[in-house]
């Protein structure tokens, strides 16, 4: 589809704008996740690409000199496409790679460790993250830019590719929490008349039961209004733009998303019964669990 250089600009800085609210809305612990540190490296990348664009539009001439080389609307073109082509590439690595940190962090307890040894492995990751996914479009896809044959002070709109991962991300993520809420409750009502030997798996299956549904109840009364929007965008025709799918407010809900999806199938109880130690941690959903006690279980 086809976008005018002006709205380009305007989606641009209002995206810019609500990356850096967001990193300092976090800024307390902004570097302990692999998601908090990519979404700041997702900030300067797009602050960099809407002062290249604004620079460029806003020029008399219709071409600025950078380090040597003639950049034009033609080059402005490209590089919107170009890097909204890496922002689709990245969104399924970026949501591999963060639910392994989260899964990590969770079972392993990795959050005793160094808070710099955290943000220097969350910092490499990302760096490689950016350098595969530049590479992949680069060298490897079969991706063609589309430009029009004008000449480029009379370019006055770019045509860029829409994402659809958005979407494909969310339906997955949410199918696998519902599969995972299904799977503890259906686990415990198998024990309606249990043996001696079988008190244990009961209270267990009580303990993961209560870790799913809490979750679930935590996640939904923060992200509820997010979901609706999610489902409109999904019945109705609406394209968005590839330079805007990938953003702060995106990351931020599936870091929620996720740490939710990997405790309803990890339900570390007894972990979590001891301290909040075990969950990542975010800034929108407060992930605190109650637990009764094994007598009040068993009644």
């Amino acid at each position: 589809m086809y976008v005018s250089i002006p709205s380009i600009l305007v989606g641009l800085g209002g995206k810019c704008l609500l990356n850096w609210t967001l990193v300092f809305l976090q800024r307390k612990h902004i570097c302990k996740t692999l998601l908090g540190v990519f979404c700041v490296s997702l900030s300067i990348v797009d602050s960099t690409l809407a002062v290249c664009v604004t620079t460029v539009h806003f020029h008399a001439d219709g071409y600025v000199f950078l380090l040597g080389s003639k950049l034009t609307r033609y080059h402005v073109c490209l590089l919107v496409q170009i890097v909204g082509q890496v922002y689709s590439t990245l969104q399924w690595p970026v949501v591999v790679s963060a639910g392994l940190g989260h899964l990590c962090t969770v079972t392993l307890r990795l959050q005793s460790t160094t808070a710099r040894a955290r943000w220097l492995v969350c910092l490499l990751v990302t760096a490689f993250l950016w350098f595969l996914a530049a590479l992949y479009v680069l060298l490897l896809s079969d991706y063609t830019p589309i430009m029009e044959d004008v000449p480029h002070h009379q370019i006055h709109q770019c045509f860029v590719l829409h994402t659809s991962q958005i979407l494909q991300v969310a339906m997955l993520l949410l199918l696998t929490l519902g599969c995972a809420a299904l799977h503890a409750g259906c686990s415990t009502r198998l024990f309606k008349n249990p043996l001696k030997d079988q008190v244990t798996h009961q209270s267990r299956a009580h303990a993961r039961r209560s870790v799913v549904h809490q979750a679930v109840h935590v996640y939904l009364n923060t992200w509820a209004l997010f979901l609706v929007f999610l489902a409109a965008l999904f019945l109705a025709p609406v394209e968005i733009p590839a330079y805007l799918g990938l953003n702060a407010a995106w990351l931020c809900f599936l870091n929620s998303l996720l740490i939710a999806v990997v405790l309803c199938v990890v339900h570390p109880a007894s972990q979590l019964d001891q301290g909040l130690a075990a969950v990542p941690p975010d800034s929108f959903c407060e992930w605190r669990f109650r637990f009764s006690s094994a007598a009040e279980e068993k009644t």
